[in-house]
């Protein structure tokens, strides 16, 4: 028996794909035009080729910043997975505190992040910062503007207190769709607590691990509005990523060729990552 596939849904949403697909399409399309052109002024362009692909690949200052980005996003997938897991497993299943702490781990991801870097610039000032005064008058010399340790760990700390919250709920949401049955299991098993978390929990949150890991890794890569308004990309470059780097290419040196180039790059890279990292996942998944 032939099913009748009715169609006509797609002409509902066809609108908002069309207008979705040119508001994409069409600022990759420049940036793709400007990456092989270049130009004397005037609006006079000529072609250029991938000249400023390679000039950006030859530059130590592209991988400077990369190498930057790769140590960021390592240092935050290593603290906020397995943080974000203790915390999940931790939370409250039933009863009130359900929703108090529902309501608290998501406050940090409603706040927009100019704002984020704008509370850890002042939090950590030593002279009218609580973070910076507290540690100053404990002994420790913090400075965040100055020293490149104590910039990289605000950096850091900042970021797991933003984001954190992200991966828990993920991870509470694979964990409280777990049958009761499979505890009732276990207990008459006697297994013990990390046999549990590791046959039970830990397999059945895997599919939410993968969307927090892809997630955070994507957004650590790409990070640009807390580094710059707090450090600004310093001390010297010490925490000038790539995203930040392109900006100062793009707008502050007017650099459009090189910029383009370097955002496509930039773009590749994100995307060959994700995708290593979504099919070493899900091929060990497939495997187990």
């Amino acid at each position: 028996m032939n099913k009748t596939w009715n169609n006509k849904a797609w002409f509902m949403v066809l609108p908002m794909l069309l207008l979705v697909a040119f508001s994409a399409i069409v600022p990759l399309m420049t940036v793709v035009n400007y990456s092989v052109q270049d130009t004397f002024g005037n609006n006079e362009f000529f072609w250029n080729g991938v000249g400023w692909f390679t000039d950006v690949l030859e530059s130590d200052r592209f991988w400077e910043a990369l190498g930057r980005n790769l140590l960021f996003s390592a240092i935050i997938l290593v603290i906020e997975i397995p943080l974000g897991i203790l915390i999940a497993l931790n939370m409250p299943k039933k009863g009130l505190g359900v929703p108090v702490c529902l309501v608290l781990m998501a406050l940090p991801l409603l706040i927009p992040w100019n704002v984020v870097g704008t509370i850890w610039q002042v939090f950590g000032r030593v002279d009218i910062g609580l973070l910076g005064r507290v540690l100053d008058g404990l002994g420790f010399s913090y400075n965040y503007v100055n020293n490149v340790f104590d910039a990289w760990v605000t950096l850091i700390v900042m970021d797991v207190w933003h984001w954190t919250s992200l991966v828990v709920l993920l991870c509470y949401a694979g964990l409280v769709s777990i049958p009761e049955a499979y505890y009732q299991a276990a207990k008459i098993d006697g297994a013990s607590r990390w046999a549990v978390f590791r046959y039970i929990q830990l397999p059945k949150m895997k599919r939410v691990l993968l969307i927090a890991f892809l997630l955070r890794f994507m957004d650590s890569f790409m990070i640009y509005t807390e580094p710059f308004v707090v450090t600004g990309g310093g001390p010297g470059n010490s925490t000038t990523f790539l995203s930040i780097d392109l900006v100062k290419m793009a707008i502050g040196q007017f650099d459009l060729g090189p910029a383009a180039a370097m955002s496509i790059i930039y773009f590749l890279i994100i995307l060959l990552l994700s995708w290593i990292f979504y099919t070493v996942m899900t091929s060990s998944d497939e495997q187990a």
